[in-house]
């Protein structure tokens, strides 16, 4: 174990900050930041940021010791918290409840009426007080003691999130008592969902997925004349054979085969055109407009020929 000495004052000694002339205010806000940060970001969280494990520098820098607790989040459990903290501030509890079906925190045979009507009758009164006041740790943990009525199985990812994100507010609100956390965190969650659910977000997967699929691009026209080749000679092989209705299923599996090629063949174009990018034919709106338009039309075929199969 490798360690170095650090130089700080204890966050709690709130007398001593303020006569260094730190901003009580600006240190709360970069609290709630750094801690949003973690979890959405980095997705790697100091899970024990109790006031004893915190110091600040002169310059006002943080410094946190003793990591011997951290935490994590899948992928989905940090899109499903993102999005329950931004339904519930507004205030959308039948959202809050589909989104614990729809994330498995609940199972999915839960009346989802019955759920929100409970969350309401915890929440609501929540939003009584002041803005500045509401806590996102008590929420967390009044909405996960409601959900455990419904059969909420102990999450210990979300039981850490919760702890740490309690002592964060309360040590933001001993240093600046008005500290507002919603003002601070809304706009850094709604900027991590932009990024990560967001058109470019798109753009990036695809251009991610396509990195085995191009290295199969130079065999596609051998195995192409393969397939076409083997359906034209079992085609011609059993055509004596073949009665009316025969031949008009066989015209109709022909169709749906056609059709399955060239939807397929319009939604590889479009995610190649992402890929590849603009260039001196296409400028950056040309080659995104043509690349939707590849993946509507291939969308549209692949799903009616799926809906006529």
């Amino acid at each position: 174990m490798v360690m170095e000495r650090i130089y700080g004052i204890p966050v709690s000694e709130v007398e001593t900050l303020k006569a260094m002339g730190i901003s009580l205010k600006l240190l709360g806000e970069r609290g709630v930041e750094i801690f949003f940060t973690q979890v959405f970001r980095d997705n790697f969280f100091h899970a024990d940021m109790h006031p004893g494990n915190i110091f600040v520098e002169p310059s006002g820098r943080y410094i946190a010791v003793d990591f011997g607790i951290v935490g994590t989040l899948t992928k989905g459990d940090q899109r499903y918290l993102a999005e329950n903290l931004l339904a519930f501030f507004n205030r959308d509890y039948r959202r809050v409840a589909e989104l614990h079906v729809e994330s498995g925190w609940v199972p999915a045979e839960t009346r989802v009426e019955e759920f929100e009507s409970a969350i309401r009758t915890v929440c609501e009164p929540i939003f009584e007080k002041p803005l500045a006041e509401i806590s996102f740790g008590h929420f967390l943990l009044r909405l996960f003691q409601t959900a455990r009525r419904f059969d909420m199985e102990i999450q210990p990812q979300l039981v850490l999130l919760q702890k740490t994100l309690l002592n964060i507010e309360g040590m933001g609100r001993q240093l600046y008592p008005e500290l507002d956390l919603w003002t601070t965190a809304k706009p850094f969650m709604e900027r991590w969902m932009k990024e990560q659910f967001g058109p470019r977000a798109f753009v990036k997967r695809i251009q991610r997925n396509l990195g085995p699929v191009t290295e199969q691009i130079p065999d596609w026209p051998i195995m192409a004349h393969r397939i076409l080749a083997r359906i034209e000679r079992e085609g011609v092989a059993l055509a004596p054979l073949r009665n009316a209705a025969a031949n008009k299923a066989q015209r109709r599996a022909d169709s749906h085969l056609s059709a399955a090629i060239g939807g397929g063949s319009l939604v590889l174009s479009g995610a190649l055109i992402l890929v590849l990018g603009p260039g001196a034919i296409l400028s950056a709106a040309a080659a995104a407009t043509l690349a939707a338009a590849c993946f509507v039309a291939g969308g549209w075929l692949l799903i009616r020929t799926g809906a006529q199969g």
